[in-house]
């Protein structure tokens, strides 16, 4: 009977030892899923900053509805006293229906009307003269679509992204130097700095601001494959804090969950597009100069992406 009564004790103890350990583990859990909420949403307030300007949609989109949509991501280079310029310009358009996400890099000298200023000038200037909104408004209306949201990055800042993700790998077609660094033909791997002087050379890549922006899309879409990782999940207050600094957007933290929830399938195919033009010189200056049928090319097939 005493025997019964010490294994049922000991049965009993067993349940209480596990039990506690399981509650901690849950515990243990929740709170760590709390703190990347918590430090989520304080990153997400701290890079909130909307913006007021007519679009050419007429409503607002709804993300909750599956609609596709649009984004402006701005690569600004700033400094002290100065607004500085955005030197990446690529915009994102996104289609849950069809599981695609079109990526489109525009040139910075594209020589386009600023809308605002009503003159003719390289649509990298926008962003000087205006901010984001003129660049939202002039891009908008080169491309004929509507600009649903921006992401400006600030590039100098960029490099703390990557090294918050604990650097990236990406795959270099061309052996080059570049701040100092030697960047060999193949499977590279990137901290920050490196990072920084990579996606900056142009003037060595015979295809000129083409190379650099492709360069520009490897290092956004490593950022993003690497941020999304498991071993990511332990660097996720670097992460963040890095983001809080570096990045602002007119998108609130429910609108990128929606979008994490309904649209993720789509970014698992990225579709490169490009958009063709030649360089001229007009008054001494040098910029890009797309015909009017390549333009309208690339504005029926954002069109089309965005069923409009």
């Amino acid at each position: 009977m005493r025997a019964d009564k010490s294994k049922g004790k000991k049965k009993r103890t067993w349940l209480r030892v596990t039990g506690a350990v399981l509650l901690l583990l849950i515990l243990g859990v929740g709170i760590y899923v709390y703190t990347i909420y918590s430090s989520l949403t304080s990153a997400v307030d701290t890079m909130h900053q909307p913006v007021e300007r007519e679009t050419k949609r007429p409503a607002e989109t709804t993300l909750e509805q599956k609609e596709p949509f649009s984004v402006l991501m701005l690569g600004v280079d700033e400094r002290p006293g100065d607004r500085g310029r955005s030197d990446t310009m690529i915009v994102l358009t996104v289609n849950p229906e069809l599981n695609s996400v079109k990526m489109l890099s525009i040139p910075r000298d594209t020589r386009t009307e600023i809308v605002g200023r009503g003159t003719q000038d390289k649509i990298n200037h926008a962003y000087a003269f205006g901010g984001v909104e003129m660049s939202m408004d002039t891009v908008e209306h080169f491309l004929d679509i509507p600009i649903d949201y921006y992401l400006q990055v600030n590039m100098d800042g960029f490099k703390d992204i990557v090294d918050a993700v604990g650097g990236i790998i990406v795959t270099n077609d061309m052996e080059f130097s570049q701040g100092g660094y030697q960047f060999a033909e193949g499977e590279i791997l990137l901290n920050g700095d490196k990072a920084l002087s990579y996606v900056q050379m142009r003037k060595q890549d015979p295809r000129g601001d083409f190379g650099r922006q492709l360069r520009q899309r490897q290092i956004i879409e490593s950022v993003i494959k690497k941020g999304a990782s498991f071993s990511s999940l332990t660097k996720f207050d670097d992460i963040f804090g890095a983001l809080g600094k570096n990045v602002k957007t007119n998108l609130n933290f429910n609108q990128m969950v929606d979008i994490q929830r309904n649209y993720k399938v789509a970014g698992k195919s990225i579709e490169q597009m490009q958009i063709s033009g030649s360089g001229t010189m007009i008054n001494s200056i040098y910029y890009y100069t797309v015909p009017a049928e390549e333009q309208q090319r690339v504005q029926d097939e954002l069109k089309q992406h965005l069923d409009i």
